[in-house]
């Protein structure tokens, strides 16, 4: 099967070549990636705050090294759209870590079990993004005016975001449940790490396989908006997988190190709205008029910045509100 690759609207974007073997060894470094991922978290344990932030910044500095990868194979260009790909899709990601913490929470999931959860969540998630990718880059590839259309769902879908609601995800426990109960019987207490259990001859689901369920589920509900997003910067399947895979690699650890601290980035889902908003227009006109890459990167930052402050300031006020009336 081909991989459908796009001619640079108007030299706007980059288009590069893109052999088998660059997929093969993109493939199996993420396979490898996981792979250590998996050998280090054997044991079912709470990751402390400190391996948190320290795994974050590992994979973080894979997602930028492999942008020099790409800078040293296909030039500048394809560069900045691997980088600005990459932005997007970790911030917007951030969005998908609150609301797994709500899933946690509604299910009851005792955090030392959560990343075996993430785990295959996440593995999950990679091969819906392969196929949405592709799929979306063919369709762009054949019908131009599919752009315009993307763009206005993504502006449609930041509103959404901006008013997204704190229970978002609480919902999907019965759902999930009444799902797998189509299926499979639905024990309500945990079977240790276990999925599945065997009880009198048949195969029984766990809360833990429930949760699951709903993870990949709300990936599939994140990945419609993200992947267009991504998009808006780049046509290349290659560069675009790329940088969703890096970014979705280190949300594990991500949540472990956010996944508490909703409260005090106030503003962050402000900011990933406009952030949605601000791609969606920027693909509705792409088909006529092209918005330079590190321009948009720089965009992207600044808002991310904007809200990290915001939130930060709205923080220390509320403290100092709350340490005032504490000594009066």
């Amino acid at each position: 099967m081909s991989i459908p690759t796009f001619s640079p609207v108007l030299g706007a974007f980059v288009a590069i070549d893109v052999a088998w073997w660059h997929w093969a060894a993109l493939l199996a470094l993420v396979a490898g990636l996981l792979a250590v991922d998996l050998l280090l978290h054997r044991g079912d344990h709470e990751p402390t705050l400190r391996r948190a932030a320290i795994e974050s910044a590992v994979w973080i500095a894979c997602g930028v090294g492999f942008a020099f990868v790409v800078l040293a194979s296909w030039g500048s260009g394809a560069f900045g759209e691997y980088l600005s790909g990459y932005v997007i899709e970790k911030s917007l990601s951030v969005d998908n870590v609150f609301v797994w913490a709500v899933i946690f929470s509604s299910f009851a999931t005792p955090p030392r079990y959560q990343h075996r959860v993430l785990f295959w969540g996440i593995f999950g998630a990679l091969a819906l993004r392969a196929v949405f990718i592709v799929g979306g880059a063919a369709l762009i590839e054949r019908f131009w005016w599919l752009l315009p259309v993307f763009g206005l769902l993504l502006v449609v879908s930041g509103l959404k975001v901006v008013r997204h609601q704190d229970n978002e995800g609480d919902h999907g426990h019965d759902r999930a449940v009444k799902l797998l109960g189509r299926f499979l019987p639905v024990r309500n207490e945990l079977e240790g790490r276990h999925f599945l259990v065997r009880d009198a001859g048949r195969w029984i689901a766990t809360p833990l396989l429930a949760a699951l369920v709903v993870v990949e589920v709300t990936d599939v509900i994140f990945a419609v908006d993200s992947v267009p997003a991504v998009l808006a910067v780049s046509r290349e399947p290659f560069i675009v997988f790329a940088s969703n895979a890096f970014a979705i690699l280190g949300l594990r650890a991500l949540y472990f190190l956010l996944g508490g601290a909703k409260e005090r980035f106030h503003y962050l889902a402000h900011a990933l709205g406009a952030i949605l908003v601000f791609v969606g227009l920027k693909m509705v006109v792409s088909h006529w008029w092209h918005l330079a890459t590190p321009i948009s990167l720089g965009v992207i930052v600044l808002i991310l910045t904007a809200a990290v402050a915001a939130s930060e300031v709205r923080r220390r006020k509320a403290t100092d509100a709350a340490a005032d009336a504490l000594a009066r």
